[in-house]
């Protein structure tokens, strides 16, 4: 898992009309399994309200770069400090046409168990989903639905009350895409 995501060659995305944004996506090892932790956004957010999502955002100055913004952005919405991620790589940029958001996700695993802290601004349940989930076609497949306000085409997957779709969904199917079959039940 860390050689395939450290040896991939992402594709970037840029534009003049997008705006950069990054995510982590932080995998961790919860009884012998994969899982990647998500988290559910509050309706106090400015956009994606109640959505599940990574943690992530756009770019503060300080930053210095986008890694430093999807483990900034971690930090303030999930509790894992920046020195608790193992950074493994990227995978390829996602656009959310709907904002103009162009995300870059970074996959990094983190420790478990783990002390998580939600933001109580921005994160409304933090949330893990084992990796064998996201790889069950049956589970996590192309849909065509109605989410909320929004008619959507795309990966879906029902896990434990919370809709996982979107940039999301994009992201994690391009994931599990790139891991195969086995990667599930390897712990790293």
């Amino acid at each position: 898992m860390r050689e395939l995501v450290a040896n991939y060659r992402k594709r970037s995305i840029s534009g003049p009309h997008l705006v950069k944004a990054a995510v982590l996506v932080p995998l961790l090892c919860k009884d012998g399994e994969l899982h990647v932790l998500l988290t559910e956004r509050t309706q106090d957010v400015r956009s994606h309200k109640g959505q599940v999502c990574f943690p992530g955002g756009t770019p503060h100055p300080e930053d210095g770069t986008l890694l430093g913004t999807a483990l900034r952005e971690a930090w303030e919405e999930t509790g894992v400090a920046p020195g608790d991620v193992e950074v493994v790589g990227e995978i390829d940029d996602n656009v959310v046409a709907s904002t103009g958001y162009v995300i870059s996700p970074f996959v990094g695993f983190i420790p478990y168990p783990y002390s998580f802290h939600a933001s109580e601004i921005e994160t409304k349940d933090i949330f893990l989903v084992p990796l064998s989930v996201l790889m069950d076609p049956l589970k996590f497949r192309e849909q065509e639905r109605v989410i909320g306000e929004h008619y959507y085409h795309g990966p879906v997957c029902d896990y434990d009350g919370h809709v996982i779709w979107g940039a999301t969904g994009r992201i994690l199917k391009h994931l599990v895409g790139l891991l195969g079959e086995d990667a599930a039940s390897s712990p790293e």
